[in-house]
Parts: C-alpha cells; sequence; structure tokens
C-alpha cells in the first residue's frame, strides 16, 4: 500500500499557492490548499495532513497566532513556516512559538522537499514504538503500509490504516479522542469532527472488531476506545455504553 504525503499549504495569495503546490507536486507529494485561516479551520477535521506551510501574513490573522494556537492545543503536526518576513527576529519568534523549521520566499524545489522530510524525520515515531506483535489473524507489513487477515491482503484508506496501528499499539489501553485527534488526526482537541466514530465503525464491521471475533475494539463511555483481544485481556471498571460511538 504506498502512501503519498499530503501537505497543507495556507496561503492567501493565489499566485504564490500556484507555484508553492507545484513543487511540493513535483517532489511526489499532494498538496491541500487553504486561501485562508477559516478555510484550514473547516476542512481540518475531515482532512488529513502529514505537515503544515504556514505563511505569516493571512487575512485577518496572523500565522503566528495560528501556530500559536496548534500548540496550545497540542497539536503534534509538523509545521513550517513559509513567508516572505526575513527579519532575524520573527525567524525567532516563529521558532519559539513551535514552528519546526523557516524558510523564507521564494521557495527552492529541492531545498523545501528536503526540509519537508526532515521536519517529517523528526516528528516520526521512535522505530521501537513501530513494532507490532502478537496480532494474529492480522499482520501487519509497516514499511509498505499492508494489512493481511488470515494471510489475505486487506485494503484500507491511508486514516484507516493509521488508526488501526495506533490502537494495536496502544492494546489493552484506553486511548482518548483527543490523543486521537492530536497523533492520528494530527489536530488539536477543539475541532468539531465525528469523524473519529465514522472510521472506528469501518473497522469493525470490515474487520471483524464488534465483539464476535478474537479482537474487540471497544466504545469507553466518556474515555474514549480500547483495543482488546478477547478473553485474554482483562475486562476494564468502566462503563461500556456509548451509544454515539457503538451505534453501528
Amino acid at each position: 500500500m504506498s502512501r503519498t504525503l499530503q501537505i497543507g499549504l495556507v496561503e492567501d495569495d493565489p499566485t504564490q499557492a500556484k507555484v508553492i503546490a507545484a513543487l511540493i507536486r513535483n517532489a511526489g507529494m499532494d498538496c491541500l490548499h487553504y486561501a485562508t485561516e477559516l478555510e484550514f479551520r473547516r476542512r481540518m477535521g475531515p482532512e488529513s495532513i502529514d505537515l503544515l506551510l504556514l505563511d505569516w501574513n493571512l487575512p485577518g490573522v496572523s500565522g503566528l497566532d495560528l501556530l500559536r494556537e496548534l500548540r496550545q492545543t497540542n497539536s503534534a503536526l509538523p509545521v513550517i513556516f513559509l513567508t516572505g518576513n526575513d527579519r532575524e527576529q520573527d525567524i525567532v519568534t516563529g521558532l519559539q512559538a513551535g514552528a519546526d523549521d523557516y524558510i523564507v520566499k521564494p521557495a527552492r524545489a529541492a531545498e523545501l522537499a528536503a526540509r519537508i522530510a526532515a521536519a517529517l524525520r523528526r516528528s516520526a515515531p521512535s522505530q521501537g514504538a513501530a513494532v507490532i506483535e502478537d496480532a494474529e489473524p492480522f499482520g501487519f507489513d509497516l514499511e509498505h503500509r499492508r494489512l493481511s487477515l488470515h494471510g489475505e491482503p486487506i485494503e484500507l484508506t491511508d486514516r484507516e490504516f493509521d488508526l488501526l496501528v495506533f490502537l494495536f499499539q496502544r492494546r489493552g489501553k484506553v486511548v482518548s479522542r483527543e490523543t486521537l485527534l492530536a497523533q492520528v488526526w494530527r489536530v488539536g482537541p477543539n475541532v468539531a469532527t465525528r469523524s473519529i466514530d465514522t472510521y472506528v465503525s469501518r473497522l469493525r464491521k470490515r474487520l471483524g472488531l464488534q465483539g464476535d471475533s478474537e479482537w474487540r475494539l471497544e466504545g469507553i463511555y466518556q474515555h474514549g476506545y480500547r483495543l482488546v483481544r478477547a478473553q485474554l485481556d482483562e475486562p476494564l471498571p468502566l462503563p461500556l455504553t456509548d451509544p454515539q460511538s457503538q451505534a453501528d
């Protein structure tokens, strides 16, 4: 299962956005363009991006304020400023506010691709956490992002695969919606979305995680979700009734 990196771009200048998007796509990545901060907020729930390129000067708000808000909500999303502001103090302020890097326009193709790759490497989970064992009848090929069930390949979307891997890496533990938003969706917990419940429902139905198979994906009321192996993991002393998450 090949996966194309999704790069978000918050840029209000349509000409600049077109040029930057072309550089990103020529480097083998996809670009999701947000013309305003409001459009970024509206689309961040249903859409998934791996990294955000952020302009400093935006209509009605500064990119710096948007970055600070992302960091205050514990968003793990890598952010690179891509701006015409070349003052040393702006660069220092942006990095201190939580930016992973700072690029002064005009962006050069090779440098932009290299800095994106470096930021993604720094934000990637440690290799030790990227091992899934004792998951039978499921088999994971994390390098190629492939899943099998009883030896048969199962096609999942990128988001479904990321969510399933995250839950298996934390099997037996309750994972909150806030954690899933921050670590899988890479957005803050203030984003209004029911996407998590939709994806959980899909995984349950497609992979038999509804309680009648070897693995069960439970909705823990007011706490989040827990993936357990039936009859092996100890029951959790928390109510499992969650009408919204269990209504499949």
